[in-house]
């Protein structure tokens, strides 16, 4: 039971950020969707390390030059869409209020997904059978 109310809870969380985000374009004062280009980021982000974990062995553990090549190419999509809304305001392409609420959106999507590849990551819980 604690299992659903943490994939509840992920889910919820998700929600949030997203709504941020889009409060961060559809607001009356801001009025412009370059934020939203972020949700790009968050669709790239978890590929390179879902593909080096298909192709490293188990015995050499994460310390592989797949994964390791797979992790630098995650921080770069995690730093871009933080760096994404903030050139797009020093640009005064956006205001700062949509930069600050897509930055908002960015670190709780981003704790969400890295709290569902924690979950999905033990061996010892129910979500391995999906």
């Amino acid at each position: 039971m604690a299992g659903i109310k943490g994939l509840v809870s992920l889910a919820f969380a998700g929600s949030i950020g997203m709504t941020l985000v889009i409060l961060a374009c559809a607001l009356p004062d801001y009025q412009k969707w370059w934020p939203f280009f972020v949700v790009i980021f968050y669709v790239l982000c978890p590929v390179p390390t879902l593909i080096a974990r298909r192709h490293t062995d188990g015995t050499s553990g994460t310390n592989s030059a797949c994964m390791e090549t797979a992790i630098f190419i995650t921080m770069g999509f995690i730093v871009s869409s933080f760096a994404l809304p903030i050139v797009l305001a020093r640009a005064s392409a956006i205001a700062w209020g949509a930069c600050h609420l897509t930055l908002a959106g960015n670190v709780i999507v981003y704790l969400t997904i890295l709290g569902f590849f924690t979950i999905f990551d033990m061996d010892d819980s129910d979500y391995t059978m999906w």
